[in-house]
């Protein structure tokens, strides 16, 4: 009988690590072989290996379609190849892989793109000019210096140069951050990092590079909080294009409104709900409508704008994007043309900063001086004479519709939100539906939010109370996540349902669906509103922030019930699944 260690690994980190891992577990137990399988991917590292697991292994199987670190291995024989044999014919893996021979089922993993860099590196310092630049260029030399190719995006005041891409990121070897600012690492979720400061790079970039190759490690999650945080960073490094910009915006406005919606609705329980007329001027219930009001709902708009802006051209588009973003909220064109001047602020800044070429002694101009008044100057002007007035009344006919919806038309927005929200948990899908519902929140319009938290929460909630039900549905690892999962869903944190979702997708993700289209469907019918776009369970308490709280309670308790029943209905006992 030998000991064998494992891991397994897709890009996505979800179907195929799975299926991989089940598969070589089964075919160990068939041969008379102990085993022990890591995963890694978007859902974190999960059944992680010990010392101890490798130090007592007669031999180490890897099945990833992604790169994987070896070094922890040390001289233990590894045997590496893709995860489709192993999913086709894990037995045929074990064998070829105990008796020696180069398993003709498991090619090696394909090889690096040679017209990519080997290494992707960022510099960054606080003022970003000069250390940032002489840090990639000690990058630079140490990588030629040690006979390696890398790409050094610099960040600082101008923005970002010499950017990074998704397939760059992709086909590294490993990631090196040379900055003396905080840098954001989610683009690289599930590459070896290895961090510095600037000194290091301008000091000596050879011997940097030496180390960073030998002690650069992939960051692994240690619970479900962590994973979960693993896989908004996966989806997060997955965004491009416009849809990226949109949902950076969305993130950065969403306290705002959550500040100002709570305190809004404190304010309504301490005075009613008239307590903005002038008779209840300087009351405290007075004062915090209005500084949720007036003060945290004001700046929803051009947060929402100028983080759009400052996604697409980083630093000099913030200013032109908030500026736009509060011409928009002052014409009524409210989160719509936000979202307008956020996207023409951004795109004009990132066309100026391309176009203007001061040279590197005067580049320090552009962010505080040439960009924001030129940026500015062309955005407020678009806003008021060409796209100012249509966006408001295309608002306006979105608001009209959606207060009067009734019967079967609030029945099908609430399905088509909550099917929305289930069907990625987290991903683009899920994002459109919230972000449709959030901003419409500074119009007025407060029933959508509910059937979108409503059906948000579903997920976990349903999956929690299946894996007390019906434990035969689950394996003794998933009963237990169970627990955590019900913590994420009264969270309001979707994603707490992708771990079960990813083992066995095209009986999960339906259950899920049903259950989130129930619960939006009731919350639209029943009249819910919710003031705030976050929180779970948490606001409920609130008076004011949840219109008709019984009925809410209702939608949530029904479709969390349909969920469970869902799961049990599609999902085969643990002991009959294949």
């Amino acid at each position: 009988m030998a000991r064998i260690v494992a891991v397994t690994a897709c890009p996505t980190g979800i179907a195929h690590t799975f299926m991989a891992a089940e598969a070589l577990e089964q075919a160990a137990a068939r041969l008379g072989h102990t085993i022990r399988v890591e995963t890694q991917g978007s859902v974190g590292t999960r059944n992680a290996l010990s010392d101890a697991d490798i130090a007592a292994a007669d031999l180490v199987i890897i099945a990833a379609d992604t790169q994987v670190d070896k070094t922890r291995f040390g001289a233990k024989r590894i045997v590496e190849g893709p995860t489709a044999p192993a999913i086709r014919d894990a037995d045929s893996v074990i064998r070829q892989a105990l008796s020696g021979a180069a398993p003709a089922a498991v090619p090696s993993a394909a090889p690096r793109n040679p017209a990519m860099p080997q290494i992707v590196a960022i510099t960054s310092c606080p003022t970003g000019i000069a250390h940032t630049f002489m840090a990639a260029e000690g990058l630079e030399g140490g990588a030629k210096t040690v006979g390696r190719t890398i790409k050094v995006e610099t960040q600082g005041s101008v923005g970002a140069q010499n950017a990074l891409t998704a397939e760059e990121i992709a086909n590294a070897e490993i990631v090196v951050i040379a900055a003396d600012t905080k840098v954001d690492k989610t683009r690289f979720a599930g590459k070896r990092i290895y961090e510095t400061n600037t000194k290091a790079a301008i000091n000596d970039g050879a011997a940097l590079i030496r180390t960073a190759l030998t002690e650069a490690r992939v960051a692994a999650a240690s619970d479900m909080a962590d994973k979960v945080k693993d896989v908004k960073a996966q989806q997060s490094a997955a965004r491009t294009g416009a849809y990226k910009h949109l949902m950076t915006g969305v993130s950065f406005m969403i306290p705002f409104v959550v500040a100002g919606g709570l305190l809004i609705a404190l304010g309504f329980a301490l005075g009613g709900i008239y307590v903005y007329d002038d008779a209840h001027k300087g009351t405290l219930g007075w004062t915090l409508f209005t500084i949720g009001a007036k003060s945290g709902f004001a700046l929803m708009v051009p947060i929402l704008a100028g983080y759009i802006a400052h996604s697409i051209a980083d630093r000099p588009g913030l200013a032109p994007g908030m500026i736009g973003g509060m011409i928009a909220a002052s014409i009524g064109s409210g989160f719509l043309g936000g979202i307008a001047a956020g996207f023409l602020a951004g795109y004009t800044v990132k066309f100026l900063n391309d176009k203007i070429q001061l040279g590197r002694n005067l580049d320090g101009l552009k962010p505080v001086l040439i960009l924001p008044l030129l940026g500015t100057t062309i955005v407020g002007l678009l806003m008021y004479y060409v796209v100012g007035e249509p966006v408001a009344a295309v608002l306006g006919a979105i608001t009209a519709w959606l207060k009067g919806l009734q019967g079967s038309s609030a029945v099908f927005l609430g399905l088509l939100l909550g099917s929305m929200m289930a069907f990625d948990m987290g991903g683009p899908i899920n994002k459109a539906a919230y972000a449709f519902a959030t901003g419409l929140l500074g119009s007025d319009v407060f029933a959508p939010m509910a059937a979108v938290m409503a059906a948000g929460m579903t997920p976990p909630l349903g999956i929690a109370l299946a894996t007390m039900l019906f434990k035969n549905r689950f394996s003794e690892d998933e009963r237990e996540a169970g627990k955590a999962t019900a913590v994420l869903g009264i969270s309001f944190i979707t994603e707490g349902a992708i771990p079960f979702a990813a083992k066995d997708p095209l009986r999960v993700i339906p259950a899920l669906m049903a259950g989130s289209a129930t619960a939006g469907a009731l919350s639209m019918v029943l009249g819910c509103t919710l003031r705030v776009p976050h929180g779970g369970v948490f606001v409920l308490p609130i008076p004011n922030a949840v219109g008709n709280l019984g009925g809410y309670l209702i939608a949530l308790v029904a479709g969390t019930v349909v969920t469970a029943l869902a799961l049990y209905a599609l999902k085969k006992p643990v002991e009959a699944a294949a």
